[in-house]
């Protein structure tokens, strides 16, 4: 059964202007179906090239040739990373023959292949990131407790047996480890890999500090801050960075660090089950990173998200930021009663934002001050966040 992305309509978009698009996002995310889903919306004859398989790779091998007599179509062409070499081509055919649509690429997100193929073909592609599904994908009735618990992953959603969810999500983190990122050039033990991320995890909405997870793994941290990089790169975790204003405060200016994914990030603390996530003191943490992702990934590159604060402890979860104007502030809490904090009060007012909202997983829809609501998660990507 094929479930909708909410990256559909601007592939398709993308496609109306540039010769090449390409879809990155980690292994296993739909990337592929997305794709083969739209084909029959492109509006010239398509060819779907795999280069993880060996007939498609050998294929290949006379690719100037091939890709010349398929001039009129549109050439589909997954794990791209695997074969570097075709970014200089891609540049010469486009430019030969400049039409929208010509080539759609795919891959795991590598710092190679976002350097070399926005360095061959600069002016002529569009990136378009595709990450697991958000809550609001999924218009079925879906729980909300059990995206957060066990993520958003295609082969998650599609499946109910916890012990084939705890298996998906260990020879994932495995797979990862072992094969994925040596391949994007981490050489490093697997196991001291592993051990970071699950350092990472217990961190996980705290302020990052480099020299905590290198004492813990015995690493300097010129090399965890390597390591950290790709790991970012390849969207196993992502950073927040702090929103930096001229308004004579003292502020933090180290980013908080995440695992982009709940599920993997319960995997990593070993949490199995709803009740021990509740009962547990990442929680309230855990929700906060699970929101932000929610958000992220309902934003287009127009937006930027930010947290707040100050020495004084003035804070605030997340600042959405348009066009140099602040557009909103966030307030992230597991809570049924939830209030806002003094700090809380003073970084909106510091910030003089005016829409303002306090987000739990299942509140009624109502105001509590002049420019601040709470609401549920579906209701603020439903009803709000459009209105930004």
């Amino acid at each position: 059964m094929y479930i909708p992305r909410n990256k559909e309509s601007e592939l398709l978009k993308m496609l109306e202007f540039f010769p090449v698009v390409t879809v990155t996002g980690p292994r296993q995310v739909g990337k592929t179906t997305l794709v083969k889903h739209i084909q029959s919306s492109i509006p010239m004859p398509s060819v779907y090239i795999d280069l993880e398989s060996t007939a498609d790779y050998a294929m290949m091998e006379e690719a100037e040739l091939y890709l010349m007599e398929q001039n009129d179509k549109c050439v589909i062409i997954d794990e791209v990373q695997k074969k570097l070499s075709l970014f200089p081509l891609l540049r010469s055919l486009v430019d030969k023959n400049r039409k929208s649509g010509r080539f759609i690429l795919l891959g795991s997100a590598s710092p190679e292949l976002i350097r070399d193929s926005s360095e061959s073909l600069a002016g002529r592609i569009a990136f378009v990131n595709l990450m697991s599904f958000t809550i609001n994908e999924l218009s079925f009735d879906f729980h909300l407790n059990k995206h957060w618990l066990f993520g958003g992953f295609p082969e998650i959603i599609v499946n109910d047996n916890p012990y084939f969810i705890q298996k998906w999500h260990e020879n994932f983190i495995k797979t990862y480890v072992e094969r994925d990122l040596p391949k994007l050039g981490l050489q490093t033990d697997p196991i001291k890999l592993e051990r970071i991320l699950r350092i990472v995890a217990t961190l996980n909405g705290q302020i990052l500090n480099y020299s905590t997870i290198a004492r813990a793994v015995d690493f300097s941290v010129p090399t965890v801050k390597r390591l950290m990089d790709t790991l970012e790169h390849a969207y196993l975790i992502s950073t927040l960075q702090p929103y930096f204003v001229n308004i004579g405060k003292r502020l933090v200016k180290s980013p908080k660090v995440y695992i982009r994914d709940s599920g993997i990030l319960h995997h990593l603390l070993n949490i199995l089950d709803f009740n021990q996530l509740v009962s547990n003191s990442i929680v309230g943490a855990s929700w906060e990173g699970y929101v932000i992702e929610q958000i992220r990934n309902n934003l287009d590159s127009s937006f930027r998200l930010y947290f707040y604060r100050t020495q004084d402890q003035s804070e605030v979860d997340l600042l959405i930021e348009k066009g140099n104007k602040i557009v909103s502030c966030i307030e992230i809490k597991y809570s049924a009663s939830p209030k806002l904090s003094k700090g809380n009060v003073l970084a909106m007012t510091d910030l003089q934002s005016q829409k303002n909202f306090i987000i739990t997983p299942n509140s009624e829809d109502y105001q509590i001050r002049h420019s601040t609501r709470v609401c549920s998660l579906k209701t603020f990507l439903e009803k709000y966040l459009p209105e930004l």
